[in-house]
């Protein structure tokens, strides 16, 4: 969207201290709506179908509470790969309860309490 409006201007030739009047109402703007994810991971096969949400851009809460009780190792593996992805993604990662995660991508952090 920046690069197209840059583009027009560069292409008319403008000089240093000269002004563009830009018409954005032929640009499309997103929506800005984020979209939150709510998900439940019951084995260590569930992560990839979370990484994916994060990866789209997506705020994903974790209910992780019946993998906890089944395999506690697995829930552990499955915990680390969502942290890594979110260490790729420079995103961030919490325990909101004992519970539940929060996966956050790039663009948002959680605020942890100090």
């Amino acid at each position: 969207m920046v690069l197209e409006i840059f583009k027009r201007g560069f292409a008319r030739g403008l000089k240093t201290g000269e002004f563009l009047e830009l018409d954005t109402a032929d640009v499309s703007i997103p929506s800005g709506k984020v979209p939150i994810k709510v998900d439940k991971i019951e084995d260590f096969a569930d992560s990839e179908r979370i990484q994916k949400a994060v990866r789209e851009g997506a705020i994903v809460l974790v209910k992780i509470k019946s993998l906890k009780d089944k395999d506690l190792s697995e829930l552990k593996r499955a915990i680390d790969k969502l942290r890594k992805t979110c260490i790729a993604l420079n995103g961030d990662i919490a325990g909101i309860d004992e519970n539940w995660v929060i996966l956050c991508p790039s663009f948002c952090h959680v605020m942890r309490e100090e």
